[in-house]
């Protein structure tokens, strides 16, 4: 079965599963992963420069593009901008350097990769003083002019909550087409899902399986009890349960693995649906609690967060 797709407000077809890259191994890994991939039939690729990715995706797609495996038309690649990359006149030259990485001429969809604006050369997790004040509304500005230049043929976010999601929609000349967040499970985010889907921007699930590899990863997504019965019950991996459920409720997967039987695993999750009552179970019973609190980014001091609740408007 062919893996659905999701159009955004610009008339783009995003696969609905990605080949995540927020994980850096080595360069001829990532490379060896993206060529499987493609092979696989992924044509989704989902990079940022905060991960170091970028260069090793863009020789795997060189390669993919002159052996005539798939032609550049046929990838839909995300790139986002980073944290210490915020002020306006830095928009543009980030963007040229992520697209000189990648090699290509575009990007199919630009995010703003947090809203949070950091020193240059800042890291995460940042220290309290190389966090600056936030200046959204200059950056997305940056980021219409991208658009407007053809650099970037949809625009986003991530990491976004429904609050400032909306206070973004007040001001933007051209709406986000994407909110990539954490999704899964065991934070299921349907306050946050209605939002997106009354105002046309699509969501994009990062971690969704549980994020392992990452500080805050875990192993509850896949081993979570209901999880593990529908697997049980059709006959499936908890994997694919996961990704299964997330696009049945409109939701895009970005996955990261560099394993070629993973990767088979994750783009054969759509030869089966999910009943109605699979569904409801996964969304009335299972318990819920957020992997990603990134309490590094509040302080008294620097950060426009002071707390927990006020990085994520009480979405924790």
């Amino acid at each position: 079965m062919e893996a659905p797709f999701f159009q955004l407000r610009t008339g783009a077809r995003a696969p609905a599963v990605g080949f995540g890259s927020g994980t850096f191994t080595s360069a001829e890994e990532i490379k060896g992963a993206v060529l499987s991939a493609i092979k696989l039939g992924y044509r989704h690729f989902d990079t940022a420069t905060a991960y170091g990715t970028e260069t090793a995706i863009g020789e795997a797609l060189a390669i993919a593009f002159d052996a005539g495996l798939v032609t550049r038309e046929e990838v839909f690649l995300t790139t986002k901008l980073r944290s210490d990359d915020h002020a306006p006149q830095d928009v543009l030259p980030a963007l040229k350097k992520s697209l000189s990485a990648l090699r290509v001429d575009f990007v199919d969809l630009f995010l703003m990769h947090a809203p949070i604006k950091l020193t240059k050369g800042a890291r995460f997790p940042p220290k309290e003083h190389e966090i600056l004040p936030l200046d959204i509304p200059g950056t997305w500005k940056a980021m219409e002019d991208r658009f407007d230049e053809g650099l970037a043929k949809a625009i986003g976010v991530s990491n976004f909550s429904s609050k400032k999601l909306g206070d973004l929609l007040e001001y933007a000349r051209i709406p986000p087409a994407a909110n990539q967040v954490e999704l899964h499970p065991i934070w299921q985010q349907k306050k946050l899902r209605d939002f997106c889907r009354a105002h046309d921007v699509q969501v994009f699930a990062w971690s969704p399986l549980g994020g392992l590899g990452k500080v805050w990863g875990s192993k509850s997504v896949l081993e979570d009890p209901v999880v593990l019965e529908l697997a049980a019950k059709h006959h499936k991996s908890p994997a694919q349960i996961v990704l299964r459920w997330l696009t049945q409720i409109g939701v895009g997967a970005v996955v990261k693995s560099y394993n070629p039987q993973r990767l088979r695993e994750n783009i054969q999750s759509f030869d089966f649906d999910l009943l109605p009552e699979d569904l409801e179970t996964i969304e009335s019973t299972v318990p819920q609690r957020r992997l990603a609190a990134w309490e590094w980014l509040c302080n008294s001091t620097t950060s426009p967060y002071k707390t927990v609740q006020e990085l994520w408007d009480d979405e924790i």
